[in-house]
């Protein structure tokens, strides 16, 4: 048996399918976890699995704002008690605000960037492993910029302010007046924070995402028996439905659940009086995409004892 019964718990987690269909799927990939959710969700068995339903890594996201310039940054720990530590939290929210004055979203040039109060973020990140005595990593940042209007932020789930578990930004470029900008990009970046965009728009969707979507959708119109040029529109079809739950500007408004948000924004450029162009976004959740190591506490503990 190529896998453990952590796996097909995992497994079970992420796609909601039944105990022996995860047991047969892992037997059939050789216990290839992602293999196997494809091979459940080709037969029908399983939802659609998305990163965000990984999180694991625990830390901080921090997010930042000038006016047309914001960043969020990813901060990682190994506990979520160091999360909540006033020194860790001081060196996101400080790296954040550094991240604003770093070229592209490069972190190792962050990391070689200046710190306030002496040395880089990379020297305040080493002294933070050692007096805290937990690893923490600077794991991502994104930079959002627009030419005039305004990149609004939002956090959910927030531990302090400007950080917290969820992180957004929305750029929005206009000349209509900030108050304007700023109602509507809070709302746009809590439809982000819930609904989970994997891009802007359709064409920017990763092409390997697209391509494991096709393929699964080739295995099921196959499934079906209808006929070659019928299985074919049946794949376009999933695709496209596919893109257009995924892209930002397609999917539909979690606010009143019916109208895309390219027509939502639409609409508050003509009720502002000027047009406005939902320039990019950010949406950094923590941990997201990170495989954490599950222990058994109590084994530990008794490890531990035993000596």
């Amino acid at each position: 048996m190529a896998y453990t019964a952590a796996d097909v718990k995992n497994l079970r987690e992420r796609t909601g399918a039944g105990m022996m269909d995860c047991k047969k799927a892992l037997d059939e990939t050789g216990g290839d976890i992602e293999a196997a959710v494809d091979a459940l969700r080709a037969k029908g068995l399983a939802a659609a699995a998305k990163k965000s339903s990984r999180t694991a890594a625990e830390g901080l996201v921090g997010v930042t704002v000038t006016g047309t310039k914001g960043v969020a940054v990813e901060v990682n720990s190994e506990t979520d008690f160091v999360a909540k530590n006033d020194q860790f939290q001081d060196f996101v929210r400080k790296t954040t605000e550094v991240a604003l004055g770093v070229a592209g979203d490069d972190v190792e040039a962050l990391k070689a960037a200046a710190y306030p109060g002496g040395g880089t973020v990379g020297d305040a990140l080493t002294n933070n492993v050692a007096t805290i005595g937990e690893n923490q990593q600077v794991r991502r940042m994104k930079t959002v910029e627009v030419a005039q209007g305004l990149v609004v932020p939002y956090m959910h789930n927030a531990a302090a302010p400007n950080l917290g578990k969820i992180g957004v930004l929305v750029a929005l470029e206009s000349e209509a007046p900030a108050a304007a900008l700023e109602a509507l990009g809070k709302q746009i970046a809590m439809h982000i924070a819930a609904a989970f965009p994997l891009a802007l728009t359709a064409d920017d969707l990763d092409a390997d995402l697209i391509a494991r979507e096709r393929k699964i959708a080739e295995e099921k119109a196959a499934e079906s028996g209808k006929p070659e040029a019928v299985q074919a529109k049946m794949v376009d079809g999933a695709i496209a439905k596919y893109a257009k739950e995924n892209a930002l500007l397609s999917q539909v408004f979690v606010m009143d659940n019916k109208t895309p948000i390219q027509q939502v924004v639409d609409q508050a450029g003509k009720e502002a009086g000027a047009k406005i162009v939902l320039k990019d976004y950010v949406r950094f959740q923590l941990g997201e995409g990170i495989e954490k190591e599950v222990s058994d506490f109590a084994a530990e503990v008794a490890a531990a004892v035993a000596g």
